[in-house]
């Protein structure tokens, strides 16, 4: 959880009240036709059930091959000799 200080959650309450205020400022001034269709058109949306999750892949596809090849593991040339 991220932590605020009290300013910033000031400023923070300040900004979504002043939101609200244009929200309710901009919902008064339009007609009430236009209005009642775009409550009708956000309940539709609301109503709606989430969207399928599309399939990361078409069938038949065939998997995407590494972006590059690794690196060939390096053989020592003088090994290390340990103590026997």
């Amino acid at each position: 959880m991220t932590k605020r200080s009290k300013y910033e959650n000031a400023q923070r309450a300040a900004q979504t009240a002043r939101i609200k205020e244009i929200e309710a400022a901009w919902l008064g001034s339009v007609e009430t036709e236009t209005m009642k269709l775009f409550r009708a058109d956000v309940q539709a949306a609301r109503s709606r059930p989430p969207a399928e999750r599309q399939p990361d892949m078409a069938p038949g596809t065939a998997p995407r091959p590494p972006r590059f090849e690794p690196p060939p593991k390096k053989e020592e040339k003088n090994p290390r000799r340990g103590r026997d």
